[in-house]
């Protein structure tokens, strides 16, 4: 069963959206403030969140860039343009106006399912015997696993997206930088060393080579 998290301070709301989406099959995990929602967010990661904007304490706008990764369906009572545009463009996936049809509100939900299922898929592949998980950074082969930081994962895609292919250093810190601004000349050995070590933990051979750096079959 999926879990959706529902994020309001309006307990009737919640309870009123908790009922639509239990009677539909979704598990409901309720969180009335900013705060709580993240510490519920470390214990278990919905596949959706209906959020409302004022909360107490940190509001709905502060919350939605701390969260990545999960669909989020914005729920208020605003109406301006303005608002909704922001809200889009700042990593909301949809904005629903209160009051609304919970015939509305299901149909929604299952439109950003069904297109976060397919990001989902699209997400997992393989290079050679690795398989490759984007969204949770996991590599693995057969049994074993291992979960690379953010830069080593950056540094890993960029490799598996051009095999064969040796990356001056240059190039490689120019590449990433969007996804790793922490990630330096001065530092970028020891993420290297870090990433071949984690690769020969689950494979036993090198994956990484340093002349430039590039990646081997």
């Amino acid at each position: 069963m999926y879990t959706i998290m529902v994020i309001d301070d309006d307990e009737s709301i919640g309870n009123m959206e908790q009922e639509v989406l239990e009677s539909k099959g979704y598990l409901v995990q309720r969180a009335f403030s900013g705060t709580e929602a993240l510490l519920l967010l470390q214990q278990k990661r919905p596949v959706l969140i209906l959020l409302d904007l004022m909360l107490p304490g940190m509001s709905g706008e502060k919350l939605l860039p701390q969260i990545r990764g999960i669909p989020i369906i914005v729920v208020s009572a605003k109406t301006d343009a303005d608002s909704k545009v922001n809200l889009l463009l700042g990593g909301a996936v949809d904005y629903l106006t209160k009051p609304f049809d919970t015939k509305e509100l299901l149909a929604r939900i299952n439109i950003r399912l069904r297109e976060s299922m397919r990001t989902t898929e699209f997400s997992i592949y393989n290079y050679g015997e690795l398989n490759i998980d984007e969204t949770s950074r996991k590599v693995s082969l057969e049994e074993k696993t291992v979960i690379l930081t953010r830069t080593e994962f950056a540094i890993f895609k960029l490799l598996v997206q051009n095999p064969g292919q040796v990356i001056a250093k240059s190039v490689l810190l120019d590449r990433i930088s969007l996804d790793t601004p922490d990630c330096t000349e001065n530092s970028l050995k020891t993420h290297i060393s870090h990433l071949r070590g984690k690769l020969r933990e689950i494979s036993g051979k090198e994956y990484v080579e340093s002349a430039g750096y590039k990646i081997v079959d």
